[in-house]
Order: structure tokens, then C-alpha cells, then sequence
């Protein structure tokens, strides 16, 4: 009798523990899912935004006047990010929260938008987007493009700072900021973050440098 409910116990515990981990990879994938689902709709959304810019560009050069671009909503593609190195072609999400940042990168509202006078940054998890950034060095390039301009940028400073240290910091001129957390290869919370800078190539911005980005005042 006892060895019988052992073994109910010990098959009941076994099945506990099946449904428990089935559980958890329904959830994970799932959660990568409508992660790319976001992100293509993101990059359809680029697309047109892209297209649409092309327009109001046609307008310009006519003289036929445009309505001016407001502030950007939460959720929406502001740019395209793409690192030769390791092979990164992303879309830029407005916002830094989770359903952003499980979407792709995503850029902090306040920063500069690439390639407008000010610092740029976007942040993306290391175990997502940014699971390689750890393989950038110093010299290496960037291109990112936004509905405004676009052009490459060389990385001239790495850094890990703890997770309380803002990364966003003013700047007058150009800059472009990516950080995620540190180190990469790390299970539970990483204790700190990486902070790579980057500066504009002179001559790879055809459309020049803007002096504030769309929604400031």
C-alpha cells in the first residue's frame, strides 16, 4: 500500500513537472512570437513611413507645402539600424518598455533621433537584438536612416557603467549611443550595461545634419 502511493505520488509529480516546463516553452514562445510579429509590422510600417517621406520630399523640391511631423507615439518604427559586423538590420521602436524592447531595438524618447543634433540612444536586450554587441570594437561602423537623413557612424568609445548610471547624457553635437545589458553572456539579471558611442562619418550624410529632432520645440 505504501510503495503504491509512492509511486501515485512519484507519477503525479513527474506530470507536475511536464505541465510545468510545457508551460514555460508555450510562454517563451509565444512571447517570441508576438515579438516578431511586432517587428514585422514595425518594418511594414518603416516601409511606408520610408515611402511616405519620399513624398514630402517630391513636395518640397515643388515648393507644395507639407504638414509638419508631431511628436512620436510610443510603438512607433522611428529607424532603421544596421551594424555590417555582426550582421544587425533592425527597425527602431519608439520606447524603451518591454513590449518595445521585445519587438527590437528601442529608441529613448527624449534622446535625439539619429542623425539630428544631440545624443541618440537606443537600447535592446542582450539576450534579443543586441546578443552581439558585445563584439563591436572601437573603429567599427554603424548606418542608421530615419524619414529626415541618413548616414554611418564610427564607434570611438566602450564602456560598462552600472545599471543606476543615466546613458543618456546632452551633447551638443551629433552622437549615437547603444547600450544593452552587461555582461551579455549572463544568467539572471546583469548587474551592469554596456554603453557604445558613436559619431557621424563626415560625407555619408547626403541629406546633412538636422538641428532637432521631430516633436521638439
Amino acid at each position: 500500500m505504501i510503495r503504491g502511493r509512492a509511486d501515485v505520488a512519484l507519477r503525479f509529480g513527474a506530470a507536475s513537472l511536464f505541465i510545468l516546463g510545457a508551460t514555460l516553452i508555450v510562454f517563451v514562445a509565444g512571447r517570441y512570437l508576438v515579438g516578431q510579429y511586432r517587428a514585422d509590422v514595425a518594418r511594414r510600417q518603416w516601409d511606408e513611413r520610408r515611402a511616405q517621406a519620399l513624398v514630402a520630399e517630391a513636395r518640397d523640391r515643388a515648393n507644395v507645402p507639407t504638414t509638419s511631423v508631431g511628436a512620436i507615439a510610443t510603438g512607433a518604427p522611428v529607424a532603421r539600424l544596421r551594424i555590417p559586423r555582426i550582421r544587425l538590420d533592425e527597425i527602431v521602436i519608439e520606447g524603451v518598455g518591454d513590449d518595445e524592447l521585445n519587438a527590437g531595438p528601442g529608441h529613448l524618447p527624449g534622446s535625439a533621433l539619429p542623425g539630428m543634433r544631440g545624443n541618440a540612444v537606443i537600447s535592446a536586450h542582450r539576450d534579443r537584438h543586441f546578443s552581439h554587441l558585445d563584439r563591436l570594437q572601437l573603429g567599427d561602423t554603424i548606418r542608421t536612416e530615419t524619414a529626415q537623413s541618413s548616414g554611418a557612424w564610427v564607434i570611438v568609445g566602450r564602456r560598462v557603467i552600472g545599471h543606476e548610471t543615466p546613458a543618456l547624457f546632452q551633447s551638443k553635437e551629433p552622437l549615437l549611443t547603444l547600450t544593452t545589458c552587461w555582461p551579455v553572456r549572463y544568467f539572471g539579471s546583469a548587474p551592469d550595461r554596456l554603453i557604445l558611442s558613436a559619431k557621424p562619418i563626415a560625407g555619408t550624410w547626403a541629406d546633412g545634419m538636422r538641428t532637432r529632432s521631430p516633436g521638439q520645440t
